[in-house]
């Protein structure tokens, strides 16, 4: 089986891993993209020629123009739970199997969040780089994180680790999420409600086309004044302009950010600049044992293709033409479609 891994090399060393390579290449052989930069479609098209199977990272796009052009390729491995760059319904015209990773960065973005929380309660970031600076920083209160209240946005795979952290801290956690219901621990109440209680706003919901800006200038407003807001999904859940106008206002206290509207899901330079923000490179999920989680997963997915089995993780795997012919053409029994 011949395999081509789209990541570039500082990619391959931070999201992929010499494990997760070595193990790949027992499976099949591995081209690797040794241009130096990601791919546009049609320079993927080009470095995936002849291969079977593409292992993807969160940069690369599929776009319907690389399915098209594509007829080798009987399978597109994304390793991270994002595909929304992979044109799903294109993939599937061509009969591509698309798959994705499973969540494995749960401890690692909860813990980010906790830093983050204490750092914006206690003026960590802004103390050290006054020392920096060779300045005498201002001793200012701080705040507890015991006895506050934690507001979290969206109940998934983060916010069932990240919300026991806060209760065991004594917070009180409230989560908002209409179509998930949370632990009794943790109290369920509407958005509104969230925002307008809580000390520390923490946004974990799913991007998609329903949450496109849900932070928002009215949702900044109903926040409390000596609040801190904090996300660590997509940037795309939050208005920037009103984010930044809610700082100038002094409608919020401040503001945490690991994603935003910068290239890769990294915070956009203007409010990473700020005084009243934390910022990090989008560096949330990047351990060891989360990054090794989601290209373990793709070594598996390949492992079940090479064996003729449909990977769990498929997204399509109705339509998936060419991986039944794939494993048709390597004597194996192509695997039962979903009803």
């Amino acid at each position: 089986m011949r395999i081509f891994l789209t990541h570039v090399p500082d990619m391959l060393a931070n999201y992929y891993g010499a494990r997760a390579l070595s193990e790949l290449r027992k499976l099949g052989d591995v081209r690797l993209n040794e241009t130096g930069r990601v791919l546009d479609a049609a320079a993927l098209v080009e470095a995936a020629r002849g291969c079977e199977i593409v292992v993807s990272d969160r940069q690369t796009a599929a776009p319907a123009a690389f399915f098209e052009r594509a007829p080798d390729v009987a399978a597109f491995l994304r390793v991270a739970v994002d595909i929304r760059n992979i044109d799903v319904d294109a993939a599937s015209r061509a009969g591509v199997l698309v798959t994705r990773a499973t969540p494995g960065f749960a401890a690692s973005v909860s813990e980010m969040a906790l830093g983050m929380m204490v750092d914006l309660a206690r003026g960590v970031s802004r103390a050290v780089i006054g020392y920096r600076a060779g300045k005498q920083p201002e001793a200012r209160m701080g705040r507890q994180l015991k006895g506050s209240t934690l507001g979290i946005i969206g109940y998934g795979v983060i916010s069932r680790h990240f919300a026991p952290l806060g209760l065991a801290l004594g917070m009180k956690v409230l989560i908002a999420d209409p179509f998930q219901k949370p632990d009794p621990a943790l109290h369920h109440v509407p958005l509104e409600a969230l925002l307008a209680d809580s000390d520390f706003v923490v946004c974990l919901a799913v991007a998609n086309e329903q949450t496109e800006n849900l932070m928002n200038a009215a949702a900044f407003a109903r926040m409390k004044q000596a609040a801190y807001f904090i996300n660590l999904s997509r940037g795309n859940l939050v208005d920037e302009a009103a984010l930044a106008a809610a700082l100038d206002a002094g409608t919020i206290a401040g503001a945490a950010m690991d994603v935003g509207r910068a290239p890769d899901q990294q915070p956009s330079l203007p409010l990473a600049a700020r005084e009243d923000v934390i910022a990090t490179p989008h560096t949330a999920g990047l351990t060891p044992q989360a990054i090794e989680h989601q290209a373990f997963d793709t070594v598996r997915q390949v492992g079940d293709i090479v064996a003729g089995r449909m990977p769990p993780e498929a997204v399509n795997a109705a339509s998936a033409t060419r991986f039944a012919s794939l494993s048709t053409r390597h004597g194996r029994a192509a695997p039962p479609r979903e009803p």
